[in-house]
């Protein structure tokens, strides 16, 4: 019974929730790591997300990068 009414809580307020579980998170790496760490490794982790939102909708991963550059080093 507990848990179903935490569970029931939790899938009301998902964003609050994943919301202080990242900054849970966060700071734990923080703490154990260092802050400039930290960072980088989020960095790394959306990096990676986007290019695998990238491939699941089948677009060309070469041809973004080649856009990129050519857009930004003109």
């Amino acid at each position: 019974m507990l848990r179903e009414y935490i569970i029931d809580i939790i899938k009301a307020n998902k964003g609050k929730f994943l919301g202080a579980f990242l900054g849970l998170l966060f700071s734990i790496f923080v703490l154990i790591i260092g802050f400039f760490r930290t960072i980088f490794i989020v960095i790394c982790i959306y990096f990676g997300y986007y290019i695998g939102k990238k491939i699941d909708n089948n677009e060309d991963l070469f041809d973004f990068i080649k856009n990129i550059l050519n857009n930004n080093w003109k």
